[in-house]
């Protein structure tokens, strides 16, 4: 409302700007160069009188100034009769036209160029609405709506594909990054990051789609750690145990000794081989089933530290999808649903940033039923 009210003030400062000059006469002038003549002469004669000047200078003084007396009454007159002789009404349609033509204008150029419909902003949300503080959603939609614009813009695929990845958009990503390798050509990391899309939009199943792009991705740099693992992974899920014993081993034996992603393999590595590493802490699948069959003091003997010990791990490494999935697995069928419930909740709290791990523990909980 206050914006109206500025826009108002400013047409009517307008408005008077241009009436202004068409309310007032140009005879003042004229009358005001005979005054001053006048003045003059009544100098004259008051110089002349007291003996400041000759008579010869007072009268050619009075001559000169008597002619350009006369000169400026003349011009007066001429002002006067054409003044009297312009039309009134020619002055009044040019204030009517200024009084409508200019609002009329403005708002008429305002809905052509401005944004009547948007909503007002106080300064300080408008100064405070800076990339950093955007949902990543918002920032989404922009790469979005640049690519749609120019979908031959390979790196606007390459930013989106990671975060349709966080975002859980596995098909998304992995199209995403099909465009980016056509566009902008392959490179092991993106040839990787696609294979990964396609397993996670398989619900972490290797493909043959994403088999290949590793193999692709392998070729071009036999050392990328993220390339072999999924290549181990393809194996085991081929039921080729040995050839992915061996991809990962390899991978831990020219590990650094603080390798972030060494954890995850040795973790793998314990599902085909039996001797290759002592097993993580906590029940496995056949020995919580086993367990089902005893009575129950014998159950509570066997499984009851176990399950403890791994919730207790669980708290500490928080990142461990395989500890997680084996603890959930160990409620249900212990027949404590509500701590397989509420391990299913604490798994998809701790595992919220990684859609991969996360895909694993919401597979389990609607297969186990305990989906909400």
């Amino acid at each position: 409302m206050a914006l109206w009210f500025v826009f108002a003030l400013m047409t009517a400062a307008a408005i008077f700007a241009v009436l202004w000059p068409l309310s007032r006469g140009n005879a003042k002038q004229g009358g005001s160069d005979i005054a001053v003549y006048r003045d003059q002469l009544d100098e004259i004669v008051r110089d002349r009188a007291s003996g400041l000047i000759g008579e010869a200078e007072a009268e050619a003084a009075k001559v000169e100034i008597s002619r350009r007396l006369l000169a400026a009454a003349d011009a007066a007159e001429t002002e006067k009769l054409a003044v009297a002789a312009s039309p009134v009404w020619y002055r009044r349609i040019t204030a009517l036209g200024a009084l409508v033509l200019l609002p009329t204008g403005a708002a008429v150029l305002y809905l052509m160029l401005g944004s009547p419909h948007m909503p007002g902003a106080p300064l300080a949300e408008r100064a405070s609405t800076r990339p950093e503080g955007r949902s990543i959603e918002e920032l989404v939609a922009q790469v979005e709506q640049r690519a749609a614009i120019n979908p031959e813009d390979g790196r606007a695929w390459e930013v989106l594909a990671p975060v349709y990845m966080r975002l859980g958009r596995f098909e998304d990503s992995a199209r995403a990054w099909r465009n980016a390798i056509r566009l902008i050509g392959a490179t092991a990391s993106r040839e990787t990051d696609y294979g990964e899309a396609l397993a996670a939009a398989a619900n972490g199943m290797i493909t043959v789609d994403a088999k290949a792009a590793f193999e692709r991705a392998l070729a071009l740099d036999k050392d990328d750690v993220k390339t072999r693992f999924y290549l181990g992974l393809a194996a085991e899920q081929d039921g080729k145990r040995a050839e992915a014993e061996k991809t990962w081993r390899d991978l831990l034996a020219n590990a650094p000794p603080d390798a972030p992603w060494a954890p995850v393999v040795r973790q793998a590595l314990t599902r085909v081989s039996s001797d290759a590493l002592p097993a993580a802490p906590g029940p496995s699948a056949a020995d919580v089933e086993a367990s089902a069959r005893m009575n129950a003091d014998e159950r509570k003997q066997m499984i009851g530290g176990m399950v403890a010990r791994l919730a207790d791990r669980l708290k500490q490494d928080s990142s461990d999808v395989e500890g997680w999935l084996r603890l959930v697995r160990a409620y249900s069928v212990l027949g404590e649903r509500d701590k397989a419930l509420a391990a299913t909740i604490d798994a998809k709290r701790a595992l919220a940033a990684e859609p991969v791990k996360l895909k694993r523990i919401d597979n389990l909980a609607k297969e186990l039923g305990l989906a909400s």
